[in-house]
């Protein structure tokens, strides 16, 4: 159990930081396009500040999000085993966008910038899968 706990706050965590990053690259892309002068330092300084500031708002958006996703992955392996290297990495991205998706039909709100283009929700999207990777990486092998 310990292992599982584990391995979810890993995918919690690479997951946030990976969304955290492409939410604050988006909006510095935009200003690039927008003429304003973005420098690689404003950039990191950008991240760092939101790596931090987003973690009232969108870390337990994700946290929740996998917490109900990857349970349901491994009810769904359990069934259909083969499916267990692409399973939680599908999970994954399917709970961020989820998240972006119901939060925005339900409240008209974006809590993530980035997500109002097709490119900053599949961003997104793929930061879950890739906590859902971390989290299949980290759980310990299955032995038939």
């Amino acid at each position: 159990m310990i292992r599982v706990l584990s391995a979810y706050l890993a995918a919690v965590i690479v997951a946030y930081v990976g969304a955290s990053i492409a939410q604050t690259q988006s909006v510095m892309a935009r200003l690039a396009d927008m003429g304003v002068p973005v420098s690689v330092g404003v950039r990191l300084e950008a991240t760092a500040h939101d790596v931090v500031g987003l973690a009232t708002s969108l870390l337990p958006l994700i946290a929740v999000g996998l917490a109900i996703a990857l349970p349901v992955a491994a009810l769904a392996i359990r069934v259909l085993p083969g499916w267990r290297p692409v399973g939680y990495v599908l999970a994954g991205g399917a709970a961020l966008l989820a998240i972006h998706v119901a939060l925005n039909l339900s409240l008209g709100i974006h809590p993530v910038a980035a997500t109002r283009t097709t490119i900053g929700l599949t961003a997104q999207a793929l930061c879950g899968g890739l906590g859902g990777w971390v989290f299949l990486q980290c759980l310990p092998e299955r032995r038939p």
